[in-house]
């Protein structure tokens, strides 16, 4: 992982004691860090520390010198102390964090947590809109997030969507994944988590026992839910436990027939490891079809491997991209020849037109495999807040050759930056270390793409048109709301006025009311142990 560009995945959910931003990655839309009081313990008063002065992170003497050394995997650990690990991650952040000159100098033998410690080596600076600089800063278990890159979590293999996580709470099903305790209980798109062990999630005063269900901690731990599936008239219940689950990346993988053109469709969700084959096949299966036009459903796509995003770019335009920047990095100014974890001479990240090789757990491509191409000039992205990082990344690298993308859903997320995730004593740390630019030079989206439908575009204005989630169809059901609106616009040419009637998908003389889960507003989760999501 440490010799990858990443750009993590958009994580909105808030942990246990600290709000953060995190891999694989909901009550709060959050943010992470700012340069928070220092909590007021004196762990070693006879640290060393002199301000200003920095040791070299790279060196034996700081880095995997541990408060609990790793004993078994091969790693090179010691024994040293909190302060230590502090210690390595002050120079870390110093030294390769893009922003390093608004960080804080702080003693780190004044601080007894290497998590609190690295939640203040954060900018507490704010965009040019007012939202906060940095909102992404993190750190994971170094176990479990190589576990998350190959596709492997614990849970029940499902992905809530929160329409509103306090009283009175609402809490549906986003979308489950196959093989997994979520879908042998059929709990699918749409169905509404009404309990758990017994406490309603609408106005229950025992959250910890509402979170603990949602997210268990433990493989193996059951929990009772109560649930009203989608369309049922009562609710049903069942035991659940968790599960070592291994995700499907790209989903749904269809076709469809609008006014005589073929329309290709897939459900992307992460670029993680397997997506790397999963997307080589599903574009070789949609070229086969002789698909005209292609949707991308990234909706919930919070991003990860900048190398899948490059590949994937290639696979939607073909040879117009060969040889031009997909993603030009920029780190801080102590690196402006090579990058600061591997010293590598900086290169402009190009479209890639063979496989990387990723060492997916199942069917990965060999190295230099030559890529299937559709050669389009035009791509309909499904978009939201969730859409964040390398799909961004994706999405600017392609209009920066002039490939035409619309819109169709919400803004992304505004994530123009990534790291290489670095471990240290077990810990993977995520610090923002480079911005990325497309073959134009621009990256500016720091508060994401917008869907506009006017032609007279700046900025990060995109052409699309804005639709609601709609929780009542299945994700590449031609009538579910985002990609009906973008069949729509194949059809017409514009953003429909209805987009639950574009296509011709429903009865537009109908006075029946609209499913209530047909336009929502909410945000996807992505289960992880210490999430905090019902308030």
């Amino acid at each position: 992982m440490s010799n990858q560009q990443v750009t993590g995945f958009l994580s909105l959910h808030v942990k246990k004691a600290t709000v953060s931003i995190a891999a694989i990655i909901l009550a709060a839309c959050g943010g992470g860090g700012g340069n928070t009081a220092v909590p007021p313990v004196t762990v070693d008063p006879g640290s060393g520390w002199v301000a200003g002065q920095y040791e070299d992170w790279r060196l034996n003497s700081m880095r995997n010198i541990c408060a609990n050394p790793r004993t078994t995997g091969g790693y090179s650990d010691t024994q040293g102390s909190v302060t230590d690990e502090n210690f390595w991650i002050r120079s870390y952040s110093n030294d390769t964090y893009l922003w390093y000159s608004e960080l804080p100098d702080i003693d780190p033998g004044t601080v007894n947590s290497n998590q609190d410690y690295f939640d203040l080596m954060v900018t507490d600076g704010l965009s040019p809109t007012g939202n906060a600089k940095d909102q992404f800063h993190y750190n994971q278990d170094t176990e479990a997030y190589n576990q998350s890159y190959l596709g492997v979590s614990a849970g029940y293999g499902v992905r809530f969507f929160v329409i509103s996580s306090s009283p009175p709470r609402k809490i549906i099903v986003g979308y489950n994944e196959p093989n997994s305790p979520a879908s042998e209980n059929g709990l699918s798109r749409g169905a509404e988590i009404i309990s758990i062990d017994g406490e309603a999630i609408e106005n229950s005063n025992n959250v910890d026992a509402l979170n603990a269900g949602l997210f268990p901690e433990t493989l193996g731990e059951a929990h009772t839910f109560v649930v009203r599936d989608l369309n049922a008239a009562e609710d049903r219940t069942f035991t659940m436990s968790s599960a070592e689950i291994t995700s499907v990346p790209v989903k749904n993988v269809a076709t469809f027939d609008v006014a005589g053109t073929k329309v290709g469709y897939l459900t992307f969700n992460a670029h993680i490891k397997p997506a790397e084959t999963q997307l080589i096949d599903a574009i070789s299966q949609l070229k086969a079809s002789n698909v005209e036009e292609l949707v991308l459903d990234m909706r919930y796509n919070g991003g990860g491997y900048l190398t899948i995003a490059a590949e994937l770019g290639y696979m939607v335009a073909g040879p117009l991209t060969e040889g031009l920047i997909f993603d030009e990095l920029t780190f801080n100014d102590k690196y402006t020849e090579r990058d600061p974890i591997n010293n590598n001479i900086l290169e402009p990240s190009r479209f890639e037109s063979t496989a990387a090789g990723f060492d997916a757990l199942t069917n990965p491509t060999p190295t230099g495999t030559a890529l299937p191409s559709l050669g389009f000039t035009r791509v309909f992205v499904l978009s939201s807040g969730g859409t964040a990082s390398a799909s961004e990344a994706l999405i600017n690298g392609l209009r920066g050759v002039d490939v035409e993308v619309i819109l169709v859903g919400g803004a992304t997320r505004g994530k123009p930056y990534g790291w290489y995730a670095l471990d240290n004593c077990g810990t993977t740390y995520s610090t923002i270390q480079f911005k990325g630019s497309n073959e134009k030079g621009f990256g500016d989206y720091s508060d994401g793409f917008f869907p506009v439908v006017s032609g007279d575009l700046s900025g990060a204005e995109v052409t699309g048109c804005l639709v609601d989630d709609d929780l009542s169809h299945a994700l590449g059901d031609a009538s579910e709301g985002r990609l009906a609106a973008a069949l729509g616009f194949i059809e017409t040419g514009a953003c429909p006025s209805d987009s639950a009637s574009a296509f011709g998908l429903t009865d537009k003389s109908s006075t029946d009311a609209p499913h209530p889960l047909s336009a929502v507003s909410g945000k996807l989760i992505q289960p992880d142990l210490g999430t905090v999501v019902v308030r």
